[in-house]
């Protein structure tokens, strides 16, 4: 099974604010309590982050993210490996009142006891990925944005 996500989320702000806060990567867990492990040095391109994730399912999710490309304001492209494994793009646009950050990613199971969920379950997989996401982002946009 392999997740496909195409999400767009609005905020805001203009792209340059919005690259300031989430650059500031020093206050990840606090923005967001389901990530329950978080190294990195900055968000640089060459960088890695090795990150644990606890979505509102059964399981921990722990994987590293490489950063491919980081382009300051526009965009984010990123290898992830470990319990799951796949590529990822964040792109901030402008827009009218502030920024739109368009996600898109193809993530895969790795770890035996998530692809044994992913097969049994899906909508249960689907349903805590989805979750991070619409989650990650209100917490973003009302913890470090607001601040």
């Amino acid at each position: 099974m392999e997740l496909a996500t195409d999400r767009g989320f609005r905020f805001p702000v203009d792209a340059g604010a919005f690259w300031s806060a989430i650059s500031d990567i020093e206050r990840y867990r606090a923005w967001w309590p389901w990530l329950a492990s978080f190294d990195g040095r900055g968000l640089t391109t060459g960088d890695v982050w090795q990150c644990t994730v606890r979505p509102q399912v059964p399981y921990l999710v722990r994987f590293v993210v490489h950063l491919d490309e980081v382009e300051p304001c526009r965009r984010i492209v990123a290898t992830v490996d470990g319990d799951i494994r796949g590529r990822a793009e964040l792109v901030v646009r402008p827009t009218a009142g502030g920024c739109e950050v368009t996600l898109q990613s193809r993530l895969a199971p790795r770890a035996r006891g998530l692809r044994a969920l992913a097969m049994l379950a899906p909508p249960v997989v689907r349903r805590g990925h989805d979750w991070i996401l619409d989650a990650g982002a209100r917490q973003f946009a009302g913890r470090a944005l607001a601040a």
